[in-house]
């Protein structure tokens, strides 16, 4: 069964770590059969800056995003930690493209809230220059807590799977080999 996939690239330079690992989830995924979207968000054109995301007009390719996230089954999002959290690139995309009335609606007189995207699933891959136990054990996994539960869950995706990979200062190259089969390995399980 053919599995419709949007690739989300955060990291904002595109010769990084995070293009290669792209690059293994795609082929992985090619082998699968899966019909693949790519959405690299240091090529889109929006405002990352709007004195209300809620109320700013979308720019056309913020209007795509939109149209490639209803037509996804799976989201699969690559992306460095940085200072403990995701880059403001990619913070910014989803203060612009996750709108209410498309990603949520808050009900009225109540602070519950419907999930708009509900029926998607999503892979997390980040990356991190420290040790991934130092992350989870001193800072508890910030980034990743996040971008799960207070971006994707709460607009309905679940469930969503973490995978770190770190640490890149000292990795060798059979680490970042490992790795990038790794990845590729998660394309051809369509997860």
């Amino acid at each position: 069964m053919s599995r419709n996939i949007l690739i989300i690239q955060g990291h904002p330079n595109r010769k990084s770590f995070c293009a290669e690992l792209e690059a293994a989830y795609v082929q992985g995924a090619h082998t699968a059969e899966c019909q693949i979207e790519t959405l690299v968000l240091a090529d889109l054109d929006f405002a990352v800056s709007v004195p209300s995301p809620e109320t700013a007009e979308l720019e056309p390719d913020m209007t795509r995003a939109q149209e490639l996230l209803t037509w996804a089954d799976h989201l699969v999002l690559f992306y460095p930690i940085w200072w403990g959290g995701m880059p403001a690139l990619l913070k910014g995309f989803f203060d612009r493209v996750l709108q209410p009335g498309f990603a949520y609606r808050y009900r009225p007189d109540s602070q519950l809230w419907d999930k708009l995207l509900l029926g998607k699933s999503a892979r997390v891959i980040v990356t991190m220059d420290g040790p991934i136990w130092h992350n989870h054990l001193t800072y508890g996994k910030p980034a990743e807590r996040a971008i799960q539960k207070s971006v994707l869950e709460f607009c309905g995706i679940h469930p969503v799977h973490l995978t770190n990979l770190g640490p890149l200062s000292t990795a060798t190259d059979t680490h970042r080999a490992e790795w990038i089969r790794k990845v590729e390995g998660l394309g051809q399980t369509r997860d």
